[in-house]
């Protein structure tokens, strides 16, 4: 794509995204790019990925990093001294701003109180912990490693350790999970009083365990609908606003990194996998790594590391910007649009106005963002730019 006007990186937020591939075990409903550990190189893994950051360093261009999220796998696998070296590297090489927000992914069962309070001293600043569900027959079923009782216990510590934005996965829809299991797993989550809370529906992926043996005795639709409205009421009464499609949150109290994402920022990918989106004077292009974390470390730093270089065309940025756009309750500004994209609005004019014909979209000087008809039917809605 060669923008209509010309884009300026140094306005465009700038985040880090660093994929750690590595898990004590597949998960059943998994189709992220982990493998179960044998004997991973962890040491050789931080160094391979501070050599890819060194070269992906001039498109930062003098930008620091506003957000950071270290996911995977289960980047809890790795110890806090690796941690706190890999974030002293990025500092050193990109530069970290003194107010960002710093997030790791966490397993219970795969980190414990000590680790907790070595991931805070490190400066990560926020934790997400992949709980999914608190009843242990429906996690032993998803193939987690831990039960209820160690989640509950990763909250506590986690809060211990003086982290004060905690973040938890759940999960619903699960195999054999009625409405009052998913609110009892709700409830509990709630209970704990964490600051922001991310729920999904169980999907079967192609190409993982769960697909290939499809389980028994899912909820049918209108069981899940249920499941989903009864969450957001539940969340509600909590304080728990519905900002984005799966994203729960006190006041203030958002994912910064994702809502990058969301609003077509910026941001660095490193890591076996990582995709990256970083944008030019003149263009916008996406990069991906090689997935296999050998052969990742083994050409980390060099050009054949990266599996996949492309340049987004006017219609894959139209499309790219509103998927991501639209999934937010409230939407985007008009000038945002063009100030990530480098397109003008009327660009697409044909392509809102059918939204709003449909009642899925409303538009004004200030705002764009999708009516309740679009929220509830967003797939419908995002089509109306594909």
């Amino acid at each position: 794509m060669i923008a209509t006007q010309p884009l300026d990186p140094a306005t465009i937020p700038l985040a880090l995204y660093i994929h750690l591939p590595w898990c004590l075990r597949k998960c059943a409903y998994c189709d992220f790019n982990s493998h179960a550990a044998r004997h991973p190189e962890l040491e050789r893994y931080i160094t391979a990925l501070l050599a890819d950051l060194d070269r992906e360093a001039p498109f930062a261009s003098g930008r620091s990093l506003t957000t950071l999220f270290i996911g995977g796998g289960t980047p809890s696998l790795f110890p806090p001294a690796l941690i706190e070296r890999l974030l002293r590297g990025v500092d050193r090489i990109i530069g970290i701003a003194a107010d960002a927000e710093i997030t790791i992914e966490a397993n219970p069962g795969a980190v414990d109180e000590q680790g907790f309070a070595g991931y805070r001293t490190a400066g990560v600043n926020r934790i997400s912990i992949g709980v999914q569900s608190f009843h242990d027959p429906a996690l032993q079923r998803l193939g987690r490693i831990h039960d209820g009782a160690a989640a509950l216990q990763a909250v506590q510590r986690a809060r211990a350790a003086g982290f004060q934005r905690i973040n938890l996965d759940l999960m619903f829809g699960l195999q054999g999970q009625s409405v009052p299991q998913a609110a009892a797993d709700l409830r509990q989550a709630i209970a704990l009083e964490v600051e922001h809370i991310s729920r999904y529906q169980l999907t079967l992926e192609p190409g993982t365990e769960l697909s290939r043996a499809p389980p028994e005795e899912l909820p049918d639709d209108d069981a899940v609908a249920e499941m989903e409205e009864m969450g957001e009421e539940l969340l509600a009464k909590a304080g728990y606003r519905r900002y984005e499609v799966s994203a729960y949150a006190q006041p203030n109290e958002a994912c910064r990194h994702n809502l990058n994402y969301w609003t077509f920022g910026d941001y660095l990918g490193i890591g076996a996998g990582a995709h990256g989106k970083i944008t030019q004077p003149d263009r916008i292009v996406r990069r991906r790594r090689l997935a296999d974390p050998n052969k990742y470390m083994a050409h980390a730093g060099t050009p054949p590391a990266i599996r996949e270089q492309r340049t987004l065309d006017q219609n894959t940025l139209i499309a790219e910007f509103m998927l991501n756009a639209l999934r937010l309750r409230d939407g985007f500004a008009p000038e945002l649009f063009t100030a990530h994209s480098g397109l003008p609005l009327h660009g697409m004019q044909s392509r809102l106005e059918q939204a709003v014909r449909r009642d899925l979209l409303r538009t004004n000087p200030a705002r764009i963002r999708p009516t309740e008809l679009g929220w509830r039917f967003l797939n419908d809605l995002i089509a109306c730019f594909l």
